[in-house]
């Protein structure tokens, strides 16, 4: 294994770190932020991700941090029931855990800190530099990205995003909780449980006028309060304890066409931003990190090893950004197309429950740790 510079010290960069330096690799990783921390709130990770930090010997430090959920309860905006994608019963060795991520930082910080590599913090990278291997873990603004690509511009998706923690009303006392996903028209809130008594809270509407991407904006509390006052159930006490809310802008950003050259590499959202709605952003960064590790180890000519890690990941990452996309719209119907497709969600719901979960299974029960190179 070689020298591995890593550009980039959120999820994607601190699991490709601990991946290489597992494998016998020297890594260097360089993060412009003062602190590996993440400023974020929840996020969930399916057993796909999993199984990687599993592999890595993270399991139990997660499972210190998170609470693991049972699936999805799918509501109309007057909080009457369309289904429930029960996914821990269909996989009751798996975990589908929710966790904070600055809490999932902490935990990947420490393991990689503990490991041997050597991270630079407060390092602004103006020019890639010229090592043997420079992986670009750096987000939705690569440099490494528009070294390999050009300038590309994302477009507007017309679609703003608020979130939100507060304290959780009724924590669960199980560690398990449920995903639970509002949908009106034009709108939908979703919002989980976290470790701490922290209750999660992600809500997007169809907005025009905002359109600043990143998480670093803070609006008024009252807009997002107003904006979903037509929710029912226990929407409004949610909203009504939130006391502080980031809101941005969701843009489409295109699949990277090409991750790498013979010394430069893209992975997580540097090769394949994808809007939240199949909630894998994460997972695919942990994904990427893990079998680019397992490429540059077991294939010895680094162009080869590469070009083979974008072969096995480009096809996966882009059905997943595609379906992310397909819900942006699914989420926000209206009107008859709304109505028929919750009927249609609801009968199959009591009809065939078995299929509305299993339509995931090749997300879910995709295994990175026994991919074959």
């Amino acid at each position: 294994m070689t020298t591995a510079t890593i550009i980039g010290g959120g999820v994607a960069g601190l699991t490709a770190a601990l991946a290489l330096v597992q494998r016998g690799a020297s890594v260097n990783l360089f993060e412009r932020a003062a602190e590996l921390t993440e400023v974020g709130a929840g996020l969930q990770l399916s057993p796909n991700a999993g199984r990687v930090l599993e592999a890595l010997g993270l399991g139990p430090a997660l499972d210190a941090v998170s609470i693991r959920s049972r699936g999805v309860r799918m509501w109309d905006a007057r909080a009457r029931p369309i289904a429930v994608l029960d996914f821990a019963s269909r996989r009751p060795d798996a975990r589908f855990r929710m966790i904070h991520r600055a809490r999932l930082i902490e935990v990947l910080a420490k393991a990689v800190q503990a490991s041997g590599a050597t991270i630079r913090l407060s390092h602004v990278v103006d020019a890639l530099p010229r090592d043997p291997l420079v992986i670009g873990a750096d987000g939705l603004h690569s440099r490494v990205r528009q070294a390999l690509n050009g300038t590309e511009v994302p477009y507007f998706s017309n679609q703003t995003a608020w979130r939100a923690l507060i304290s959780d009303p009724e924590p669960p006392l199980d560690g398990q909780g449920w995903v639970d996903l509002f949908l009106g028209p034009r709108k939908h809130l979703v919002s989980y449980p976290l470790a701490g008594g922290l209750r999660n809270i992600v809500a997007v509407a169809e907005r025009y006028d905002w359109q600043a991407e990143g998480w670093s904006h803070k609006d008024d509390p009252a807009n997002l309060q107003a904006a979903f006052v037509d929710f029912g159930g226990p929407v409004a006490n949610w909203l009504a304890r939130i006391e502080d809310t980031g809101i941005w802008g969701l843009f489409r950003h295109p699949v990277a066409p090409r991750w790498h050259d013979d010394s430069r590499v893209l992975i997580g959202d540097a090769a394949h931003p994808t809007l939240p709605f199949m909630a894998q952003g994460a997972a695919l960064a942990i994904e990427d990190a893990w079998l680019l590790a397992a490429c540059l180890d077991q294939i010895s000519d680094q162009p080869s090893a590469l070009m083979r890690f974008q072969q096995m990941r480009a096809p996966r990452a882009t059905r997943i950004v595609a379906l992310a996309d397909q819900n942006a719209r699914h989420y926000h119907l209206k009107g008859p197309k709304r109505i028929a497709a919750q009927s249609a969600l609801r009968l199959m719901g009591r009809l065939s429950p078995e299929r509305l979960v299993s339509r995931f299974d090749w997300i879910y029960d995709y295994d990175p740790v026994s991919q074959s190179v």
